[in-house]
């Protein structure tokens, strides 16, 4: 299924967010609490909470109800609110693929698509930006519990769709720090993994993608709590989000305490890992270590 550099590149996520930050801007400055705002939209105060953090799509009469409230009445004003209402409904690309894609993970890819820098630290698999179809198969297999042929093709397409966001006109920029046992576990048997270490001397070539490793000498280090990943966006009133999955959920964070000791962490596993410069080293050293293996 082809997906088009625009296609990758649009999402109503952040817009979702933006307006939903805009939204709690007004009516924080009428004095307007979250319970008389829903009780002019018919809402609940929870559905106000839900629209100003952008986790729920808007509709406009809602929208335009609340402007009336808050005070905002020159039509101007409120054509360009209603206008980023009508964008931010518009389904991402993702969305054909809502029938194999988690609920708690649509809007990673829409934060994704969005993002203009992605930092990310793993301990058990290469980030899926960086994966081979062959390598996003495997991984997809172990957890497979029932799932058909098709499914399992569906969502391999759409990892690798996700990974466009590396090559359209303005480019996401990759930052990853991988544990060296990414690296020397055999995903997929060696011939798969050869195939993955390949590509990720092919990916770090590009100037938007920089890979360090950890070694196992290092032991303990700053992350050693699990994987997780930092967004950061073009847009100045986005602030920088966090993103760890976990088995059947996934946590965001975008307080800036939280969001700060992220940050903190990832800036020392940067500097407890190897340079970049050494990582095509470290990855030659382990295909060559595949060498003479054979497939089971």
């Amino acid at each position: 299924m082809a997906v088009s550099d625009s296609d990758v590149g649009s999402g109503p996520t952040v817009l979702r967010i933006l307006l939903g930050a805009q939204l709690r801007k007004l009516r924080e400055a009428k004095d307007v609490s979250r319970e008389e705002a829903g009780y002019t939209i018919r809402a609940s105060e929870s559905k106000i909470s839900r629209m100003e953090l952008g986790r729920v799509g808007f509709k406009e009469r809602d929208v335009s109800d609340l402007l009336i409230l808050y005070g905002m009445i020159r039509a101007e004003e409120r054509e360009a609110v209603m206008r980023l209402v009508r964008e931010a409904n518009t389904p991402g690309w993702w969305h054909r693929f809502a029938d194999v894609l988690p609920s708690w993970f649509q809007s990673y890819v829409g934060l994704e698509a969005a993002a203009s820098l992605i930092r990310s630290y793993d301990v058990q698999f290469v980030p899926g930006l960086l994966q081979t179809e062959e390598y996003t198969r495997a991984v997809i297999n172990l957890g497979r519990t029932g799932t058909s042929d098709l499914h399992v093709d569906q969502r391999v397409t759409l990892r690798m769709a996700r990974q466009h966001v590396l090559t359209r006109p303005r480019p996401i920029r990759v930052w990853a720090v991988l544990d060296e046992a990414v690296l020397r576990r055999p995903m997929g048997g060696p011939q798969v993994m050869r195939g993955q270490l390949e590509h990720l001397l092919i990916a770090i070539k590009a100037p938007n993608v920089t890979l360090q490793i950890i070694p196992f000498g290092v032991g303990g280090h700053a992350a050693a709590g699990g994987a997780f990943s930092i967004l950061r966006f073009p847009d100045a009133q986005m602030p920088d989000v966090v993103y760890a999955e976990q088995l059947t959920s996934s946590l965001y964070l975008d307080k800036r305490e939280d969001v700060d000791r992220y940050l903190e962490a990832m800036e020392r596993l940067c500097l407890e890992a190897d340079e970049p410069d050494k990582t095509t080293d470290t990855i030659t050293a382990i295909i060559n270590s595949l060498e003479g293996t054979a497939s089971p």
